[in-house]
């Protein structure tokens, strides 16, 4: 059995297909500093070691993420801090959040509390975000007379509309649960009890799927958001060349066939 490492600033955890990262810095409500940023990214590396067909991301206690962790670096505050901010996204924040859109399994968030900053677009960044109704997305960035960064202002147009990721981007309002359902934001807003028990369910769902093909739709639909009709048609032909050929597909196939549930084993 293959013995899963342990990080300063994130517990990782896998069971029945499912690895699951808990950002584990409650006592601030799990800001993320570079090194958290570098703790994830080199969680995902093991994913396929784990044999995990499907991710689950959360945060321990009462706080998703907070954002970036300002406190504990000073310089990324002082007057000329910009050129330290540059250099902690170049480095350590966008490499992780380009593993985590480059992977081959579906990833599910599970929002407990404030999603704000950088950790707004981090809750964002997954196939389908479930958050408890306590739970709420802030772009902070001009509270504090910054930008938006973490990929917000590619991912927030394009899930929301131009209209109303201005609006959060530039207004730096709380987004409630509820509201970010209602708006498309987020798969589905749920009671707080109810929330663990239904991020599991659906990860251990998409874990049960045929993992080759999933993995094949995550990239393909992200592409299509910047290819052209053209472009996508052939990704879409390439994907089912891909697909088509796994044992997934033949099994899904034959269950067709013979009126049977499908035992997809990820392959």
């Amino acid at each position: 059995m293959t013995d899963i490492p342990t990080f300063d600033t994130i517990k990782l955890a896998c069971s029945d297909n499912v690895a699951k990262i808990t950002l584990n810095r409650p006592e601030r409500l799990n800001s993320m500093p570079p090194a958290m940023a570098d703790d994830i990214r080199a969680a995902l590396d093991w994913m396929g070691v784990l044999g995990a067909r499907a991710l689950l991301i959360t945060g321990e206690g009462r706080g998703f993420c907070s954002g970036a962790d300002l406190a504990g670096d000073r310089s990324a505050t002082a007057v000329g801090g910009g050129a330290n901010s540059r250099k902690a996204l170049r480095n350590h924040y966008n490499p992780m959040l380009l593993a985590l859109a480059n992977l081959d399994i579906p990833v599910v968030t599970a929002v407990n509390g404030p999603a704000a900053g950088v950790g707004c677009s981090f809750a964002l960044s997954g196939d389908f975000a479930i958050a408890g109704k306590s739970a709420y997305f802030l772009q902070a960035f001009v509270n504090i007379g910054l930008v938006p960064d973490g990929g917000s202002s590619w991912l927030l147009p394009r899930l929301v509309g131009l209209p109303r990721a201005t609006q959060m981007m530039m207004l730096g309002e709380k987004i409630s649960a509820e509201q970010a359902a209602d708006w498309g934001l987020i798969y589905k807003a749920v009671e707080d009890d109810a929330l663990m028990a239904e991020a599991e369910a659906l990860a251990k769902r998409l874990a049960s799927g045929p993992t080759v093909a999933l993995g094949t739709m995550r990239k393909v639909l992200r592409g299509g958001l910047t290819q052209s009709y053209a472009d996508t048609l052939d990704a879409e032909a390439m994907g089912q060349y891909l697909a088509g050929n796994s044992a997934d597909a033949a099994e899904g196939i034959a269950a067709f066939l013979q009126k049977r549930k499908t035992e997809f084993k990820g392959k």
